[in-house]
């Protein structure tokens, strides 16, 4: 699935790289912990968190992540918004709490493991 599909399907709010919704989405993440997220997460998964600081596109940089959705509605900081723009990263806002949100992308088929 696309990035862009869940944007629709979900109602998401995207904060940064309108241009690289086309990706496709390898499985989800769901963590608040950045050294949980750098050590268990996949090329390609959808991060939810509700981290709001710069260090998260950092973190999703790295380990080749197809996007971040926060959640509860809150908002990304200014400098974050902007690294992401910069490291051409998706930045998502839900209304959802993480339970919700992840319930709705499993419904998706978006998966938590490698099959």
């Amino acid at each position: 699935m696309k990035i862009v599909e869940l944007v629709e399907k979900l109602n998401l709010d995207v904060r940064s790289a309108n241009e690289n919704l086309e990706r496709e989405i390898t499985g989800g993440y769901a963590s608040d912990l950045l050294s949980d997220v750098l050590a268990n997460s996949k090329e390609g998964n959808l991060w939810i968190t509700l981290q709001l600081h710069q260090n998260i596109v950092g973190v999703a940089s790295m380990k080749d992540l197809a996007g971040i959705i926060v959640v509860n509605g809150r908002e990304p900081e200014p400098e974050t918004v902007e690294k992401a723009e910069a490291e051409n990263i998706p930045v998502m806002v839900s209304d959802l709490p993480t339970f919700e949100l992840v319930g709705k992308l499993y419904n998706l088929g978006v998966g938590g493991m490698e099959e």
